[in-house]
């Protein structure tokens, strides 16, 4: 479950980021390229160059999480800013990690059957 609340603050790295990287490389991009404390207890999501593979990093003081997830039609929207990060609230996160647009909510696809 990713962590919510008041306290916790949502960091979108704007651009596109390698999807292979895992929880150390990502970090580390928090901390180099945006200038964050990637331990802070703060979410920080990436995506890759498709557009439908998402990663979320958070530290909750005891441990590292990796988040991963995939859409399977679509694409998660997107600010096209580089090198840099925009905040945005934990409900916007919940529509981007629905495939709605976080901006202007509402549903992009949605499945009819499995397999």
């Amino acid at each position: 479950m990713l962590p919510s609340g008041q306290n916790v603050r949502v960091w979108i790295a704007t651009g596109h980021t390698d999807m292979r990287c895992g929880f150390p490389s990502l970090a580390l991009r928090v901390q180099e390229v945006l200038k964050l404390n990637p331990l802070d207890g703060n979410l920080f999501v990436f995506r890759g160059r498709s557009g439908s593979l998402l990663k979320v990093i958070w530290s909750d003081g005891q441990g590292s999480c990796l988040f991963t997830k995939r859409l399977d039609r679509g694409r998660f929207v997107w600010p096209s800013a580089e090198g840099g990060a925009i905040a945005i609230s934990p409900a916007q996160l919940s529509y981007l990690l629905s495939g709605i647009d976080w901006r202007h909510p509402q549903e992009t696809w949605r499945p009819t059957k499995v397999g």
